[in-house]
């Protein structure tokens, strides 16, 4: 270990002093590889609690105390209770640099994984927050090319910036594993507000065979069943272009361009703004044209099915259908709920093999069934008010996320080269 001076974190306990150090992972660890184990031996039904290197990418954090999964699989390799627990294959190379620490005994441990057992005086759960924060130094060891590794004799090499206090390595652990159980207290509300929205969706719109729904509002029980229409009946189709990409100047306009490149912000109610913004030029030059704000629109290719409500005027590309909703029929936010809930019909009956696709006349003969249009204003009013909830929880979470990477960022120092 090498002491240097510039190894002094932006925050610390006040009761706490002393320097950290440079060390490296060999020096506070022992590291193994996992047995042989594979997904194939995991069994729901088995009696021995297992970990499978996949599971690290998708169940586990920074400190595991509870374990999914089982096997019949014995005779491998086993955890000690304190163990951090990495990836040791992956197709990126920041997938590598995740840590867990396992707080049990005995539990299976399979094969693509590095365990780092820990060596006195070294807090498990403050090294593999630690471990996490070293994204930089751990990537630097990394190697393959389409799939990427890190083996023991990489990792051991790993440096850190560390501190020898086992008092404050617990105080900084147990500060974020505060954070972190806030954290997931707030991740299980926003599963349970999406699982009530999914319940009330069930319950708000006729089932399949079903002409009235399950829930209706009092207002509104004794107005009969819900009719069928086609949608073409109901809002003016619309669709889009894409102008001519080697003139620049049908580009970098004011005016914005929902393409497949804006997939990742659909299916959020409202759309706000485009990556990609045209020009009136580029309007004028091409069959692209100018809808409203309050435009429903759907993805028929790439990202098939998602839908949004345009927030402002937009243009839009070949790849989306879009309805201008004819007021005194049919409500724009609850044709958005309809499209929700059709979302899975119309993933399976989209064909093609590189990109799927759904052709225009199936959405020409589209039927939905609705009900007044003040009844379906009710519907979505309702609906929309949960959205407001469930988006405003998700703002939550992402604002204690990025307090702990700033309080990581702050309570660890920076080796500098």
């Amino acid at each position: 270990m090498t002491k240097n001076k510039k190894l002094i974190p932006q925050l610390r306990f006040p009761e706490f002093s002393e320097n950290y150090v440079i060390t490296t992972v060999s020096d506070v660890c022992d590291v193994y590889r996992g047995g042989i184990f594979s997904k194939a031996d995991m069994n729901e039904n088995g009696t021995e609690p297992c970990i499978h290197y996949g599971e690290l990418f998708t169940k586990y954090n920074e400190v595991i105390s509870v374990v999914y999964s089982k096997t019949d699989k014995s005779g491998t390799f086993r955890s000690k209770a304190g163990d951090v627990l990495m990836p040791s294959s992956d197709v990126t190379p920041d997938g590598l640099a995740k840590a867990s620490a396992i707080m049990l005994d005995n539990v299976i441990l399979g094969g693509d994984m590095n365990i780092l057992r820990p060596k006195t005086n070294v807090d498990s759960v403050f090294l593999s927050y630690l471990l996490n924060h070293s994204k930089s130094e751990i990537i630097k060891l990394v190697s393959g090319t389409t799939v990427k590794h890190i083996y023991p004799s990489q990792i051991i090499t790993c440096q850190l910036p560390f501190v020898e206090n086992k008092a404050e390595q617990q105080k900084i652990a147990s500060c974020l594993s505060s954070l972190d159980e806030l954290i997931d207290v707030h991740i299980i509300k926003l599963n349970l507000l999406k699982d009530h929205k999914k319940g009330l969706m069930q319950n708000l719109f006729p089932q399949k065979g079903e002409k009235v729904p399950k829930y209706r509002f009092p207002k509104f029980k004794l107005d009969g069943e819900w009719r069928e229409e086609k949608l073409e009946n109901l809002a003016k189709r619309g669709s889009g272009h894409t102008p001519n990409k080697q003139i620049s100047n049908y580009y970098n306009g004011k005016i914005n361009w929902v393409s497949l490149a804006d997939s990742n912000k659909l299916d959020n109610r409202y759309i706000y703004t485009t990556k990609i913004q045209i020009s009136k030029e580029g309007i004028a030059n091409s069959s692209a044209v100018l809808h409203p704000a309050g435009t429903v629109i759907l993805s028929r290719d790439a990202g098939v099915g998602k839908s949004a409500v345009l927030y402002t005027e937009m243009a839009v590309s070949q790849h989306f259908i879009v309805w201008n909703c004819d007021e005194s029929k049919l409500s724009n936010w609850f044709l958005y709920y309809i499209f929700q809930i059709l979302k899975p019909i119309f993933e399976s009956i989209a064909i093609g093999s590189t990109i799927k696709t759904i052709g225009l006349p199936y959405f020409k003969e589209l039927s939905i069934q609705v009900p007044s249009v003040k009844e379906q204003q009710r519907i979505a009013s309702c609906l929309s008010s949960l959205d407001e909830l469930i988006t405003a929880q998700t703002e939550k979470i992402q604002q204690l996320k990025q307090h702990k990477k700033g309080l990581m960022q702050g309570l660890f120092p920076k080796i500098i080269d």
